[in-house]
């Protein structure tokens, strides 16, 4: 399997960074144009085979699926929450309800996800951040690298959890369900 890499700490290194960039989706460069102008360290690849499921990203990626971060959009009393839980946990809503100081949270639907900026139904990248709060999961900071959709179906991008609620302004709380996973 074919992996294109980029990592992303400060302005591209030369005309081959610049080179793979212009070859991916326009939301993969945007993703990775925030990753840059923000300083991150995080590495994006493609995956021709793709990634639009958790599981199907972790066997891509070769890494357990609790390391796969599903980044959820949910409406809070009518406003848009991303939630992100390891890959394999559902999100509970009334936690993330709770942790929104909402009454009530539900799954936004497809068309809702498509009107915000950068989110597209399995390509949803959590930065740069569409939202005003962004709910994660105490669990995944447990990692050393965890992986997040890059603007595509067919990317990810791997980065530190504590990189990741840097980049995201996320609020860290246990918004996952008790259960086992979906």
């Amino acid at each position: 399997m074919r992996r294109l890499r980029l990592r992303i700490q400060g302005p591209p290194p030369g005309a081959y960074s610049s080179a793979v960039r212009r070859c991916w989706p326009e939301a993969v460069e945007r993703v990775t144009a925030f990753l840059r102008q923000a300083g991150a360290e995080a590495r994006v690849e493609e995956f021709p085979a793709g990634t639009p499921t958790a599981e199907e990203a972790a066997r891509a990626i070769g890494c357990p699926l609790e390391r796969i971060v599903k980044s959820l959009l949910l409406e809070c009393d009518g406003r848009p929450v991303l939630a992100m839980v390891p890959g394999h946990r559902r999100a509970d809503v009334a936690k993330v309800a709770a942790a929104a100081g909402a009454a009530r949270a539900r799954v936004a639907s497809p068309d809702r996800v498509r009107r915000l900026p950068d989110f597209a139904p399995g390509a949803e990248a959590p930065f740069p951040p569409a939202v005003e709060l962004a709910l994660l999961d105490r669990g995944l900071l447990k990692h050393e690298r965890v992986w997040v959709g890059a603007g595509s179906p067919r990317h990810m991008a791997g980065l530190a959890p504590a990189e990741l609620v840097r980049l995201t302004r996320a609020v860290v709380v246990d918004i996952a369900d008790e259960g086992g996973g979906d």
